[in-house]
């Protein structure tokens, strides 16, 4: 009788712990749902119909992913504030040692990240409303400054130039047009000069024009070699 009780009592806890384990893998899928969701919209339709920028794509997908899974996984150890606070002081400090990343990707980068640790880590069962509050509130926000308040904005390239000859005062409006020829920019607000290099027959140049979209705003460097005599 005692090894039937016994045999009942760990078919009990199987199944206890079978049922447990099952409820702690639908959360963590709806976790990982809810947190995939948000990126989708974040990353590739707010910043990347705007940038086009692969790389940064594949980056903040697989970030996320790490961050969500470190966080939700290593929960269960109590690394909760202190582990959060943590992993944003070390991306905080992060420069990428081959590429210097510009404002707008840094900030996206700690958005995502702070998103990821909020999807990982807030109580589920009694915080959903501050969940979908959280995650809601983030994709307005980038809504409303990369599709309403930010549509129209001023960037500015620097270019090297070999005809010297138009950047006199009197070519001013003939070197406009000989640069949006040759950039494919359809308006140049401004042109400032830069340094001149009478040796080479180059002068840098600082162009200003207002963009809509990101493929108009791709790193420009006019230069002719065969013109310039470059090697």
């Amino acid at each position: 009788m005692r090894v039937l009780d016994l045999i009942s009592i760990m078919q009990n806890s199987f199944a206890g712990f079978e049922k447990a384990a099952l409820l702690n893998l639908l959360e963590l899928v709806g976790r990982f749902s809810i947190n995939l969701i948000v990126m989708l919209i974040l990353v590739r339709w707010l910043y990347f119909t705007n940038t086009r920028r692969k790389d940064y794509l594949f980056t903040y997908f697989l970030i996320s992913s790490i961050i969500f899974l470190l966080c939700y996984l290593l929960e269960k150890v109590m690394l909760q504030v202190g582990f959060a606070l943590g992993l944003f002081a070390i991306f905080g400090i992060i420069r990428y040692r081959t590429l210097t990343m510009p404002i707008k990707e840094m900030t996206y980068l700690f958005m995502i990240i702070g998103i990821s640790v909020i999807n990982a880590l807030s109580n589920l069962e009694t915080n959903l409303p501050g969940i979908l509050f959280a995650n809601t509130v983030v994709i307005l926000i980038a809504y409303g400054l990369e599709k309403r308040w930010l549509m129209k904005h001023e960037s500015s390239k620097i270019i090297t130039y070999e005809k010297i000859n138009l950047i006199q005062p009197e070519h001013h409006q003939e070197l406009v047009n000989d640069l949006q020829l040759r950039t494919g920019i359809k308006k140049i607000t401004r042109v400032e000069i830069g340094e001149i290099d009478l040796l080479r027959d180059v002068c840098y140049l600082t162009i200003f024009f207002e963009t809509t979209d990101v493929r108009d705003d791709l790193h420009i460097n006019v230069r002719h070699k065969k013109e310039s005599g470059e090697d």
